[in-house]
């Protein structure tokens, strides 16, 4: 006799061809990982060899196989009508009568004869395993509540094998069609349209660095987030300092989180239903970071039984406030991605800015604009038009296939449009709000993802260029090759091109672009205008505080730059505005000087000791003692720039130690930017301060040559190959060399010249930094045995 269901504690990974991907991996998680803290809600799953004895009834497989054999999949309005054919069929045949009393038996056991809610899920046999894996092929369904409605859902989810995405993915895989059966996974639900839910990778989606457990969190039930329907939280945490202890969030974003799927009203013909959420909820994060370090720990656990990245939903419980497991499988995008070749997308012009989200793909698309509120129109779509709609579904696939970019109003980095966008390879901007309202029908627009987390879609068809390269046919050079990382976005992909570390962070970068207000004016927020107190109170949402924002948003940056390079060193500079540069941002045009020439003013040591600054500075201090101290984030050093004189050194050294960054402890390197002549000059007294120099090739050849880089009229004398420029440089290598200690570049001029850092390396220079484009050239060009 077929056996009909099994419990999930009965299942283990290898019963995938009895109860397909999702329900065999929920047993295996049940049965081998409960007792490390995995949780997971119980249930049972109908076998797949029940699923065929449904088929055999009354010839249904016979009447399904004639209709698709011979179905062109490309004719999406055909593979429409054929699916809808198919699915009626099978939502009008009668379930078995021992299917039908084997679910209700199981029903009752598992809710102790109540009426309990339970999530419906389809387990197809080709689906979720580590070659094949596609989001949302078949049904989910939420809040079914007793036997009759169970019994229904069941037959939904079997007639969902044959949705059209489902028909359409199959043919694309190579799967015959009668070759997958199907398996329903029937699962207490997870109180979480009173909590929140969403989905979780144990490695960054867009890079496939796999440093960190990449969490997207909304209120409410999982599917919104699933579906793109919802902008969600977003946080990062660092996986080898979550496993030593410590608290290891390093990055979160706030979503709008505007609407939620909640449990409809009893009697409801939908047991879900979509609300808005209140605004005071939209802007405060809807996990605690003691939950963002559970949730990433049960993930860190799942992947290691696995042994490969995981794509986890996830749900909290708002009656027992638990987290939850809901599925795992594994992830087979980023990955896969092929790492022996790297491409870098990077537009040559600029255009007028439609709008702006989150970016996916690191690509840039060109072509027409399709505009589609609904499927009615998706025969319209043509080969290479950009697709702007609200949001995607699964039902949505056949037609994406064609686009050379997607662009949705709604969604974050996890939603269908997204996860599609990956397996397909094309770019996408998800979450802009507004798009459809930005663009017309048949207007020519350009889908840049290629600088960062933030997606823009611009207006026309702007040119841009395609650098390739194969990074596993480079040599070992004879000195360590570093980059410069200015934006925090770009670390987690940066971390993925050769390198040993980073040799300059700047935190001018992230004060101007993830706070983007002058410390001023955020340590006396009582004494600003309404309006800057509005706009602060605006990007400041979500944290305790303005001050705490400021803090916080530092530690995000550098820790996530320290976290994708880790546990290779990252050398953080200390802020190196100008006065003019703090003047703009908000707020600080009160608190800044008006100075004839800022490049000599008020920057640098200099700055952080004026009695004005000093709470300002103390700020930074706090923020980059948190990353080491608190996050575990040793593998930041401290560079102090612009320090012209010895007892400027003197001084600062001493502020940091009353801060809490003393020299030596924990290890912490203390690195001085060589960049004025008096370093050079005072090369061996300077380093009785400093554990190094990072030297600045473009200050120091400026000051060096008397020349003002950013004047027009003597810009062609500026070359840090200059015969005095370069006399310093050889100074200030040899004193670093004579007391063995760093010594590196970050400066411009090794990444424009290759013979500057070939003479570089003769001086005897032990690491270069440079920017991300030039990293592959230089590397091969001073690598040993390199292919051409």
């Amino acid at each position: 006799m077929t056996e009909q269901i099994r419990r999930f504690t009965d299942l283990r990974l290898a019963d995938v061809e009895r109860v397909g991907g999702k329900n065999a991996s929920l047993g295996e998680m049940l049965g081998e990982l409960s007792g490390l803290g995995v949780a997971v809600p119980d249930g049972y799953a109908t076998t797949a060899d029940a699923f065929r004895d449904f088929l055999q009834q009354g010839g249904l497989e016979a009447r399904i196989g004639a209709l698709l054999d011979g179905l062109d999949v490309a004719d999406v309005a055909a593979l429409a009508d054929t699916g809808a054919e198919i699915r009626a069929l099978v939502l009008a045949a009668p379930l078995p009568v021992e299917l039908e009393a084997a679910i209700r038996a199981g029903y009752r056991e598992l809710c102790g004869g109540e009426d309990l809610p339970v999530a419906v899920r389809s387990s197809a046999t080709a689906e979720d395993l580590p070659e094949a894996s596609f989001a949302g092929q078949q049904e989910t369904l939420l809040n079914i509540c007793g036997e009759e409605r169970l019994l229904a859902a069941v037959k939904q989810v079997f007639a969902s094998l044959y949705n059209d995405r489902a028909i359409a993915y199959r043919v694309h895989q190579g799967f015959a069609h009668r070759d997958v059966a199907l398996s329903v996974g029937i699962q207490r639900m997870v109180r979480s349209e009173t909590a929140a839910s969403g989905v979780l990778f144990t490695l960054d989606t867009e890079s496939g660095n796999r440093n960190v457990v990449f969490i997207t969190a909304s209120w409410g039930l999982g599917e919104l987030v699933v579906q793109g329907a919802v902008n969600p939280d977003e946080f990062y945490v660092h996986k080898a300092t979550l496993e030593q202890g410590y608290p290891a969030l390093v990055r979160r974003t706030l979503g709008s989180k505007a609407r939620k799927m909640v449990y409809a009203a009893a009697g409801a013909d939908d047991p879900v239903a979509v609300v808005e959420v209140p605004a005071a909820d939209r802007v405060r994060f809807c996990l605690s970071e003691a939950e963002v370090l559970e949730l990433a720990r049960q993930a860190v656990l799942i992947e290691k039984h696995y042994g490969c990245p995981l794509d986890i939903e996830w749900g909290k419980d708002g009656d027992d406030g638990k987290l939850y497991i809901l599925q795992a499988r594994p992830e087979t995008v980023a990955s896969r991605a092929d790492r022996t070749a790297l491409s870098r997308y990077q537009l040559k012009e600029s255009g007028e800015l439609l709008a702006s989200g989150r970016a996916v793909g690191a690509a840039i698309g060109v072509g027409p604009v399709r505009l589609l509120d609904d499927l009615s129109a998706m025969e319209q779509v043509q080969a290479g038009d950009i697709l702007v709609t609200d949001m995607t579904d699964p039902d949505w696939e056949p037609v994406m296939q064609r686009c050379a970019a997607i662009v949705t109003n709604r969604g974050g980095r996890t939603c269908h449009a997204a996860i599609i966008a990956r397996e397909l390879g094309i770019p996408a901007i998800v979450g802009c709000e507004d798009a459809t309202e930005r663009v017309r029908a048949g207007q020519m627009v350009t889908v840049s993802c290629a600088a960062g987390d933030t997606g823009q879609l611009y207006a026309g068809a702007l040119e841009f260029e395609v650098l390739s390269s194969a990074p596993d046919k480079l040599g070992e050079p004879p000195l360590d090759i570093m980059l410069n990382v200015a934006n925090p976005e770009r670390a987690l992909g940066f971390a993925m091109l050769p390198n040993r570390g980073v040799g300059l962070a700047r935190l001018e970068f992230i004060i101007n672009r993830q706070i983007g207000i002058h410390p001023k004016a955020l340590l006396n927020y009582a004494e600003q205008d309404a309006a800057i107190r509005a706009r602060i109170d605006g990007v400041a949402a979500g944290y305790a505080s303005p001050v705490d924002f400021y803090v916080e948003k530092i530690v995000e940056g550098v820790a996530t730059i320290a976290a994708a390079f880790y546990p290779q060193r990252v050398i953080v500079r200390l802020s190196d505005f100008k006065s003019n540069e703090y003047a703009n941002l908000l707020g600080g045009a009160q608190y800044e000087p008006r100075e004839e020439n800022p490049m000599l003013g008020f920057r640098g040591a200099a700055r952080y000791l004026a009695p004005a600054f000093r709470d300002c500075f103390a700020l930074e201090c706090r923020a980059l003692k948190k990353v080491r101290e608190e996050l575990g984030l040793t593998n930041v050093w401290l560079m102090v720039p612009f320090v012209r004189t010895l007892d400027e050194a003197a001084q600062v050294i001493a502020m940091l130690r009353e801060n809490g960054l003393e020299r030596g402890r924990q290890d912490l390197r203390l690195i001085m930017m060589c960049e004025l002549p008096s370093n050079a000059l005072l090369a061996t007294e300077f380093l009785q301060y400093f554990d190094g120099f990072s030297i600045g090739s473009n200050d120091m050849t400026q000051l060096a040559l008397g020349l003002d880089r950013d004047s027009g009229l003597v810009a062609d004398l500026f070359d840090e190959r200059n015969a005095a420029v370069k006399r310093l440089l050889s100074m200030a290598i040899a004193a670093c060399r004579e007391q063995g200690k760093y010594v590196g570049i970050c400066g411009q001029g090794p990444s424009d010249h290759p013979d500057l850092a070939r003479w570089l390396l003769e001086q005897g220079i032990s690491s270069i930094s440079l920017t991300p484009d030039s990293v592959l050239e230089t590397w091969a060009m001073l690598g040993d045995d390199v292919s051409p």
